[in-house]
């Protein structure tokens, strides 16, 4: 399938979900599945409709349903099968959430679920690959299924926590989902490319409505199935992973994943529960500084698809000039962590008065 082929499901995917958008309002806002600002939302508005994730899974199923009828190639055994009904999972536990709310823990045992069934469907990080003398590692069961449920755990609730402003979660995984179609690509791994075309084009058909002044939003519906998607997407170009070609789909995602780290770092140090809820997001933290969400939201776009030309970047590396590469991006990482003050524990954050601590919601 040539590169333009793609071009056609990526059309769909964006069709379907521009279309659906409009009716998937009306029908939250029918339900009663709408937002209601809490202490720690940004978003001061009163009912504005949630269930945005049901748009983006019609246009992402979809825009992958013709993109698997134009490419003529053997799809992974199970992977087709654990993308859908982990998807499905996802998104009716979302769907739950969003109408009649859960708690933390039983949202992050759905996602075990879903995890298990990608892991026996073939998704699984069974393998290292030393970079220097290429000798390999094999893990085994023990060690693969929780280090491959933890990836995809966290990457699922990492979307989910930059969910904070209008269209950054859509933006962001839309430009996550493109870097990791094109390392599909180049690792020959076609099935990967269907999965990326199709979400790409089903955000980019999402965003008009979620971008700043939004009239919808993703909800746990959406960004909580986006991220499942991407963590699978990301094993797809990686399934023969060395210890650093791994890190090309961690740099790529590197913005959820720093801002989840960091919250779960921030909580610890506060003694706080994990799954608490406060206002020292990735997000909030630019917010503040940027003085408009909208041009936070810029702003964290442009950060990620720095991270993104980095990861692709690296993928053309090998050996000690890859991990001479990889500690240069460290610190520039940890220096704009602090420049954010994202390390600060919440006492500091209090006293400077960036802080509301009445926050009773829990996360993912």
């Amino acid at each position: 399938m040539y590169a333009h082929e793609y071009l056609i499901p990526l059309a769909v995917a964006f069709g379907v979900a521009a279309l659906m958008t409009p009716l998937v309002m009306r029908l939250a806002i029918a339900v009663g599945i709408t937002d209601q600002p809490s202490e720690r939302s940004v978003s001061r508005r009163p009912n504005m409709p949630l269930l945005g994730g049901m748009a983006v899974g019609l246009g992402f199923a979809a825009g992958l349903a013709v993109a698997i009828r134009q490419v003529e190639l053997t799809i992974p055994a199970g992977h087709l099968l654990a993308l859908t009904l982990g998807g499905a999972l996802i998104i009716a536990t979302g769907i739950y959430d969003d109408r009649f709310g859960m708690k933390a823990w039983a949202k992050l045992s759905v996602q075990i679920v879903a995890a298990l069934l990608a892991i026996g469907s073939g998704y699984e990080i069974d393998h290292l690959t030393e970079p220097f003398t290429r000798t390999t590692f094999v893990l085994p069961m023990w060690l693969s299924w929780p280090v491959t449920v933890l990836w995809i755990v966290t990457i699922t609730n990492a979307i989910n926590l930059v969910d904070g402003l209008d269209g950054l979660a859509a933006g962001v995984a839309a430009i996550i989902a493109a870097t990791l179609t094109f390392l599909a690509a180049q690792a020959g791994e076609f099935f990967g490319v269907c999965v990326g075309v199709a979400m790409v084009g089903a955000l980019l058909g999402f965003l008009p409505f979620n971008f700043a002044p939004a009239r919808i939003f993703l909800g746990d519906t959406g960004a909580l199935f986006i991220g499942f998607v991407l963590s699978l997407l990301a094993l797809e170009g990686y399934r023969q992973v060395t210890l650093l070609t791994f890190v090309v789909p961690v740099l790529a995602l590197a913005v959820p994943i720093l801002d989840t780290t960091l919250s779960v770092v921030r909580r610890l140090r506060n003694r706080s529960r994990i799954f608490s809820a406060d206002r020292l997001h990735m997000h909030h933290r630019m917010l503040e500084s940027a003085g408009s969400a909208r041009h936070a939201v810029l702003q964290i776009y442009l950060l990620t698809a720095a991270f993104c030309l980095v990861a692709l970047a690296f993928c053309k590396l090998s050996g000690y000039m890859a991990l001479l590469f990889l500690g240069a991006v460290a610190l520039l990482t940890y220096r704009l962590v602090t420049n954010l003050g994202d390390l600060a524990t919440t006492a500091d954050q209090a006293a400077s008065g960036g802080l509301n601590q009445n926050s009773g919601d829990d996360e993912p």
